[in-house]
Parts: structure tokens; sequence; C-alpha cells
């Protein structure tokens, strides 16, 4: 039963099938946990979770799945509509490292920690998600570049790759009852990549003519991304 007294339905369930498997992943990994365990921690018997879910690695691509519908939600939408493109760089910095640190995603955890476990199309759907992302901060950077709303003139996937590196690396050090809140974390790291306007005061940026050896490659040049992660390719 639900916490208000109704029989969950098969939606809830489920839900609450991957939120228990993706905890005992992220404490255990992934091959130091059996069906048999997360069957145990969902209260239920083996068989009752093979209802569910066909076998361990589909059980994996489903909390990679649902982790990304949690990032999409949480982070992208919140500022896909922020029309300058530095601030939409700040805010969805912001909105990313809250979902890493906050304890309520370990999807997205296991999306980093176990992204080479994955094999074949499940593998390459989970890729296609994540590149959409790269894609959004790449976008985002170019035309940070175009209007000269940066400090200098940087090639957009190697600013989304550096920008994603800050960010994903902090679930391995970050320490809820640490020296830094969650929010003093968000502020630093912002403001070392994106200084507010009073203190990135000075010289006006330099365009892609009078700055050569910093000017955006084409894209066919710069390679793939293979997107949160994984590795530039």
């Amino acid at each position: 039963m639900t916490p208000t007294g109704r029989k969950p339905d098969e939606g809830e369930r489920y839900r609450a099938i991957l939120e228990t498997a993706a905890r005992l992943i992220c404490e255990r990994g992934y091959e130091g946990t059996s069906m048999q365990e997360i069957a145990a921690a969902c209260r239920m018997t083996k068989a009752g979770l093979y209802h569910h879910i066909q076998n361990k690695e589909q059980l994996l691509f489903a909390i990679m799945n649902y982790g990304m519908d949690v990032f999409e939600e949480q982070v992208l939408a919140p500022v896909q509509d922020v029309a300058d493109p530095v601030e939409r760089l700040r805010q969805c910095m912001r909105q990313n490292i809250h979902l890493v640190t906050s304890g309520r995603s370990k999807e997205v955890i296991i999306i980093l920690h176990e992204h080479a476990t994955l094999t074949g199309e499940a593998r390459e759907y989970i890729d296609r998600r994540k590149k959409r992302y790269v894609k959004f901060l790449e976008d985002s950077f170019a035309e940070a570049n175009r209007l000269g709303r940066l400090r200098g003139v940087v090639d957009p996937t190697v600013a989304a790759f550096s920008f994603l590196g800050m960010i994903l690396w902090v679930y391995k050090w970050f320490k809820p009852d640490g020296r830094l809140t969650e929010e003093q974390i968000a502020d630093g790291m912002v403001e070392l990549l994106f200084p507010s306007a009073a203190s990135a005061a000075g010289a006006p940026a330099p365009s892609a003519e009078d700055a050569p050896a910093l000017r955006m490659v084409p894209r066919a040049a710069s390679g793939s991304s293979s997107g949160p992660g994984g590795e530039p390719q």
C-alpha cells in the first residue's frame, strides 16, 4: 500500500523498483548487486521482480532511461527558454550540480558510473540521449561566442566537455555532511566558470578574428561526442 492507503498502480510500482535497484547498485556496484537482493529490497519474490523486469541488463537500461527522464525534467526543461546563452549555461550548471549532489538522483549517478556496462541497442539509445545534452551545451557556447559574451573565443566542444567534467565528477567527492553545502558548491563552480559581470569587468571579449588561436574549429573536425559519463570520441 502507498502512504495514502491505496494500492500502488503499475507505474508507481515500476518506479519504486527502479529507485530501489538504483540505490543498491550505487552502494554495491552493478556486478556486486544480484537480482535476488533487489527483489528482497523491493519486498518481492524474484519471480515477482521478473514480472516487471526481463533481466538484469534490461533493469540497468530502465534505470538509466528513467535517470535521463529525471535529468531532462529537472535540468534541461527549466533552462531551455532562457534567452541569454551565458545565463542559460549558469542556470544549467546550477541545476545539474544540485541534481548530482541532492542524494535523490541515484539513477543519474548510475548513468555516470555504469556508462560502459550497457551493450548493443540499449547503450546506443542512452548515448543518443546523452549526446542531446552535449549538443545543447555546444550550441549555447557557440551562441555565447557569437555574441561576445565569454572572456575569450573557445571551441564549443572543448567548452561543453569542460563544463561536464566539472559537474560530473562532483558525485565522487561531495559529502552531504561536509564543510560545503550543495548551494556553496554550486555558487563556487558557477562563479569559477562564468564570473559575474562585476568580477569579469575589464577589456571586451575578443572576436573570432582577433583571437585566431582560439577560433572555433569546424564541427566536422572536432569529432563526435559520447555525452555525460563518456569520453569524446
